[in-house]
């Protein structure tokens, strides 16, 4: 009986074992691999960001993070003693991280790949690396307000680094490993499984890192100057739309403790600005001008003041109703609808011609042509010059600006939207509206993108941007002497460039209440300035805005920056001097500012 009972049990336990290792086997397989395999995310290098010729605003850089197995740490005041200088911890925090006893301690998130590599020739029991990167700014924080930052995630948060956050993370890789049920890989196991991480793709930009900083430092020496709350600054190419320099600063809240001043970064010397006045202001942490934390350039609106009186001449002049010759009698003010308007400056009723009254910058005298023009007229060419919709940049948080519509028409909107008054806009797009003047009626979308860069450094150049005729050539041609006139004798003389016409036009707005309550806070204007150069042959357009300077005048606060930020790039770019201002015959030289780089090099 006993022998029948030995048997039986033995069939069993074979039988058992036949389920297992047989008929079960692949599951039991499954199960005891998910106890011990663990997949591994390989985070991907980021792409980096860099000017139009390689000057790195953003990367990222490889790194390990160094994890420890504290049960496999036998000595922990002995090995953190000797890992304290690798680490760059103290040895008593080492220590005390290495007697925790939970098997899995980060003990360095971020170190150096060559740190790293010496921890590892080491072979410290129980010390383990994990692939890791960190994104860095290499520039200062230069153009910080353009290229956008990363996140604690390694995620684009702002910027060009969120539009453009799915091209610049690449794909993260994977790996299966070994580990024990404390999470803590394995000695001497190998990979079982591995998928390489891709690395992003790089962004080359149109910005020209020189000349970035020379704007930087111009504009923020006259918001030190002027008192300015903050300010913009855009340079572009003409031709292409492309844009070489993107200014966004703010003046810090408070007053710093006085300090020997010092810059951010020393520019190369073959491209300091020759145009900076004294010691370079400290832009950043301790200095008395920050970089702003948006692009206010493209994401914040302001009613934009006399410059917006190119809607009204290129429009009455494309529709006939008058021309750069037309007199006017216009006194220094007048009722409209029940409301008084008055131009900048007190005079007498004068006879004027039209390009007198914009040269002047009569707000009197722009609205009898805009009377004449007409409502619809008015209402149409706005959105013709490209105001009301985004500038086809798809920067984050763009706003297309915010328009008066004909049901919302009033009649006192003869004076107030000629002047810039009751129409909000960014200065990106009053910028894109006279760089359609300059390029000789054609509006061409801005640029930030010059080319993607390939993990193996192959270059992809950017489409061109969309271009459209929104001023007729004949047109073009009688409105460029006219704001030409602004920068010769008008309102506009400061922003002259020695040796090159210029063209272009003041602007000085009052600032209104942001919470809703109608009307204008005293004493708040905005400045702006904004032109081309060279006038005869267009190369460079460019606009300052200022916000709340002391002197408040277009033509006192932003033009002189303009003059200073336009010199400099003139000069950069080898861009001739006008004929009759010493120098050659325009008809000689390059007229786009390709074929004048490319003729430099």
């Amino acid at each position: 009986m006993a022998r029948v009972v030995l048997v039986l049990a033995l069939v069993v336990v074979a039988a058992r074992l036949v389920d297992v290792q047989v008929l079960h086997a692949g599951s039991y397989e499954a199960v005891a691999a998910q106890e011990t395999e663990q997949p591994v995310v390989i985070p991907a290098l980021r792409g980096s960001i860099t000017d139009r010729s390689g000057i790195v605003f953003d990367m990222s850089i490889p790194t390990k993070m160094v994890l420890a197995d504290d049960f496999q740490v036998d000595h922990p005041v002995a090995e953190g003693r000797a890992l304290a200088p690798l680490l760059h911890l103290r040895a008593s925090t080492l220590a005390r991280l290495l007697s925790e006893r939970s098997g899995y301690v980060p003990l360095v998130r971020n170190l150096s790949v060559g740190q790293a590599d010496k921890v590892s020739s080491m072979a410290f029991p129980g010390i383990t690396m994990v692939d890791t990167s960190v994104n860095v700014t290499t520039d200062g924080g230069v153009a910080s307000p353009v290229v956008g930052g990363v996140n604690a995630s390694g995620n684009g948060d702002a910027g060009l680094e969120a539009q453009y956050n799915r091209m610049l993370a690449g794909h993260p890789g994977r790996e299966t490993i070994l580990e024990s049920p404390l999470g803590v890989q394995l000695p001497g196991t190998p990979v079982a499984q591995k998928m390489p991480a891709a690395a992003g793709t790089g962004l080359e930009l149109t910005l020209d890192e020189p000349l970035q900083y020379t704007a930087e430092q111009d504009l923020a020496q006259e918001i030190v100057a002027s008192h300015a709350k903050g300010g913009d600054a855009i340079v572009m190419d003409t031709a292409t739309g492309q844009i070489l320099a993107m200014v966004n600063l703010v003046a810090t809240p408070t007053k710093p403790a006085p300090t020997k001043p010092a810059q951010t970064k020393a520019p190369p010397p073959s491209t300091a600005s020759s145009s900076a006045n004294g010691t370079p202001v400290r832009i950043g942490p301790g200095g008395p001008v920050e970089e702003a934390p948006t692009n206010a350039a493209v994401t914040q609106v302001y009613e934009p003041g006399s410059v917006f009186k190119i809607v009204t001449f290129s429009a009455a002049l494309s529709a006939g109703v008058i021309t750069p010759r037309t007199t006017f009698v216009v006194p220094d003010q007048r009722f409209l609808d029940g409301s008084f308007f008055s131009d900048a400056t007190p005079h007498p009723t004068e006879q004027m011609t039209a390009t007198q009254i914009l040269a002047q910058s009569s707000n009197i005298g722009t609205s009898y042509i805009a009377q004449r023009l007409g409502e619809a007229r008015l209402l149409e060419q706005v959105k013709r010059l490209g105001f009301g919709k985004t500038t086809g940049l798809h920067f984050p948080g763009a706003s297309p600006g915010l328009l008066v519509t004909a049901p919302q028409w009033e009649p006192t909107d003869y004076v107030s939207l000629p002047i810039g008054q009751v129409d909000a806009v960014s200065a990106l797009q009053v910028l894109d509206a006279f760089n359609a003047v300059a390029n000789g009626g054609v509006f061409v979308s801005p640029k930030l993108v010059r080319a993607t860069v390939a993990s193996d450094g192959t270059v992809r150049p950017t489409p061109p941007s969309h271009r459209r005729r929104v001023i007729s050539p004949s047109v073009d041609k009688e409105l460029v002497p006219m704001f030409e006139q602004v920068v010769d004798s008008g309102t506009g003389v400061a922003a002259a460039v020695p040796g090159y016409l210029v063209g272009g036009k003041t602007g000085t707005a009052q600032i209104p209440y942001d919470n809703g309550r109608p009307g204008y806070i005293t004493g708040a204007f905005d400045a702006t300035f904004v032109g081309f150069a060279p006038a005869n042959h267009p190369v460079l357009s460019a606009i300052v805005v200022l916000d709340r300077p002391v002197p408040i005048y277009g033509g006192a606060a932003a033009a002189p920056v303009f003059s200073k930020i336009m010199m400099y790039a003139l000069h950069r770019y080898d861009v001739p001097t006008s004929p009759g201002l010493g120098g050659k015959p325009q008809a000689t030289a390059p007229t786009t500012l390709t074929a004048l780089v490319r003729k430099a090099t």
